[in-house]
């Protein structure tokens, strides 16, 4: 077996995008008879990420079409039809085979909206339906939403370093696989930069592209002059030259001389690049050299490992920078390479169908121990919807009059709520497996994240330190997982 290493990878069936342990558990649970008890799932993740104050919740669009293309597909069920255990018995027998071909998604999904804002432990997505199916899904939901939230919530850091200054994606050379490039280029769009190198990307998600050109187009001539002449022939209205091959400042008195030849034509200059050395001194100088040489408008673009505390220290040091090319930091979320989200069972009907089990998943460090509950989240705002906290309860049972939220890692720290203004953040997206909501285009889901990071406070936003966002559990939640852990937790003699 050699199969095409890239043309046949993306078949019309990705089902197969899981853990075999997902497969493992769903024979176990179809052998028990357990396949459709109902049970409730959660996906969130511990604690945000670049040891920020927030994040921004991304890849739900994806999810969604993943979920409704849920099929097990002839060329799925004979590769694992073929799977053997230890002793050379097929790992799954035929009648489970048979089970999944006729699989379909009947779960409901209630998921945060793309573009919110978001923080520890509240579930970005909610699953509650056949046991089987509720569990199945597990890792591409968080291969799909793991990644692009990191990437969204990298580039609104950015975003906020940059302020109104032009944010290029420049990444996709430096991308984990064509799959890693085109869902990051997506999710970086969404977290706030305006344009992307990536052509495919602005083919499927109409993002706009933008680009200039390489070391290698001045190279290949025998003058750099000469080679920023020939680019600004070919695209007189939309050049931006690369001047750092040789010398940059001799780079941008090249480009000058070329500027005005195309200034004579009817044409102007569009930017100058600097991609190494000293970015604050080289842009400073660069910017006299254009402003004295009539050219003000001619914008000064700065690549080479950017990120946001780097943007920011450009400007401290007064960086004559106003578009920023940001590259492998973005596209690869640098410095975290995951986000940690996790997927943990929170319900599970009695067998009798008296009721809910509420499960909870105990550890030695209180930060992965789960909540309890078929889990709603509350945003509680001003009135100019400026977001004050977030509350986690239990839609299953009644709310108390009084709300006081409790910090799930210090039950110490507590909170009365008494603002009545508030939004529920789990909304429908599946019921019955079947979508109940048209998800809003990508555009809307990056306006809508441009307001979000502007709802918090400067305190949370930034970069060193950050203020805790206030998110608690509601307090008879608190009390009940506090009493579910006491039963769970084994006493060990002294």
């Amino acid at each position: 077996m050699n199969p095409a290493p890239l043309s046949g990878l993306y078949a019309p069936s990705l089902s197969l995008v899981t853990d075999l342990y997902q497969l493992t558990m769903a024979y176990g649970y179809w052998k028990k008879g357990m396949q459709d008890q109902e049970a409730v799932f959660h996906l969130y993740f511990r604690r945000p990420p670049f040891n920020g104050g927030f994040a921004v919740c991304a890849g739900l669009a994806y999810a969604a079409d993943w979920l409704e293309n849920l099929r097990f597909s002839d060329d799925d069920l004979a590769y694992l039809r073929e799977l053997r255990g230890a002793k050379g018995t097929p790992l799954f027998e035929a009648g489970f085979i048979d089970y999944l071909r006729e699989l379909r998604f009947t779960c409901d999904v209630d998921a945060i909206a793309e573009g919110t804002v978001v923080f520890s432990n509240e579930p970005l997505i909610r699953v509650q339906g056949p046991l089987l199916q509720a569990q199945l899904v597990e890792t591409a939901l968080l291969t799909l939403v793991n990644f692009q939230t990191l990437v969204a919530t990298k580039a609104a850091r950015i975003r906020e370093a940059a302020g109104s200054d032009t944010v290029l994606e420049f990444g996709l050379r430096r991308a984990q696989g064509f799959d890693g490039g085109l869902s990051a280029s997506r999710a970086a769009y969404l977290g706030g930069v305006d344009a992307t190198s990536n052509v495919l990307a602005g083919q499927r998600f109409g993002i706009p592209i933008k680009g200039t050109h390489a070391h290698s187009w001045v190279m290949a001539f025998e003058e750099e002059e000469a080679a920023f002449q020939a680019y600004a022939d070919a695209f007189p209205d939309d050049s931006t030259f690369l001047v750092d091959t040789y010398d940059t400042l001799e780079g941008v008195r090249r480009a000058i001389s070329v500027a005005r030849r195309l200034r004579e034509r009817g044409h102007e200059l569009g930017g100058i690049r600097l991609d190494s050395g000293d970015l604050a001194y080289l842009s400073r100088e660069a910017r006299a050299l254009l402003d004295e040489a009539g050219f003000p408008k001619v914008r000064i673009v700065a690549s080479n490992d950017l990120e946001e505390n780097l943007i920011v220290s450009l400007k401290q040091q007064g960086a004559k920078i106003d578009t920023w090319g940001i590259g492998t930091q973005l596209i690869t979320a640098y410095d975290q390479p995951a986000l940690g989200g996790v997927y943990k069972m929170a319900a599970l009907r009695k067998p009798d169908n008296s009721g809910w089990d509420y499960t909870i998943k105990l550890s030695e460090q209180l930060v992965k121990t789960s909540i309890p509950g078929i889990l709603q989240v509350r945003r509680y705002e001003t009135d100019r919807g400026q977001a004050r906290a977030d509350m986690l309860y239990n839609t299953a049972e009644p709310l108390p009059d009084q709300l006081t939220i409790v910090d799930p890692l210090d039950p110490t720290r507590r909170r009365p709520i008494r603002s009545t203004q508030f939004r529920e953040l789990l909304e429908p997206v599946f019921r019955q497996g079947r979508r109940v909501q048209k998800l809003p285009t990508l555009q809307e889901s990056r306006a809508r994240a441009h307001r979000e990071v502007l709802s918090l406070d400067p305190s949370i936003r930034r970069f060193l330190n950050p203020h805790a966002y206030p998110v608690g559990l509601e307090q008879t939640l608190h009390e009940y997982r506090m009493q579910l852990i006491l039963e769970k937790r084994a006493v060990r003699p002294a």
